[in-house]
């Protein structure tokens, strides 16, 4: 395989209701003084020309850290399988790295580990901690759309679930590896400042 990875989207997952948070929402939380989304957003930025944020509500905002914003097809939050269909369909790249809006931690390293997997195998990439998939830390190829809406049209709405329904190759993570930490709790911020 060449150094040089094909070049990507990302997509941002920003679109939940925020149950966790008191309904805030999640990627406009503030953290060390600036939105979680900024966190993930300075990360992500000197890799791809097509950043997508997949966002239900706060699009004035959402927009100042974005290429393109998308918006889940059915109303009421219906999650992160929504996001990711809205997502692929709008991306520019033949591949898609899939991040949360609240995993601040995330760096480059892990990233471009999730790629080389992806593209060296030709298939999705998900970080596996602990012996369980983590699908919010994903490269996607966006011929897996089509499965996508096939899985949600049977009316699955596990993003996870629907993934598995192809093979998928693992990167291993240790479970207490800080870049996976996902901040989708008021006490989780606190506890990190």
């Amino acid at each position: 395989m060449p150094d040089a990875l094909p070049p990507c989207s990302i997509l941002i997952l920003a679109g939940g209701r925020g149950q966790r948070m008191g309904g805030r929402d999640k990627g406009l939380v503030d953290w060390q003084g600036e939105p979680l989304v900024a966190h993930v957003q300075r990360v992500v930025r000197p890799l791809s020309d097509d950043l997508v944020i997949s966002c239900n509500r706060n699009q004035d905002t959402y927009r100042a850290y974005a290429n393109q914003l998308v918006g889940d097809a059915d109303p009421d939050f219906p999650g992160p399988l929504a996001g990711v269909i809205a997502g692929l369909a709008k991306a520019r790249h033949e591949w898609v790295v899939v991040l949360a809006c609240d995993a601040p931690l995330v760096d480059q390293a892990l990233i471009d580990d999730l790629r080389k997997l992806a593209v060296q195998h030709d298939r999705c990439a998900m970080v596996r901690q602990g012996g369980f998939w983590q699908p919010m830390f994903s490269v996607l190829p966006r011929r897996v759309l089509p499965l996508l809406e096939q899985a949600w049209a049977a009316g699955e709405r596990s993003l996870q679930r629907a993934l598995m329904r192809q093979s998928i190759e693992g990167l291993d993570c240790a479970e207490e590896d800080p870049r996976l930490s996902n901040f989708n709790s008021p006490n989780l911020l606190k506890r990190t400042l």
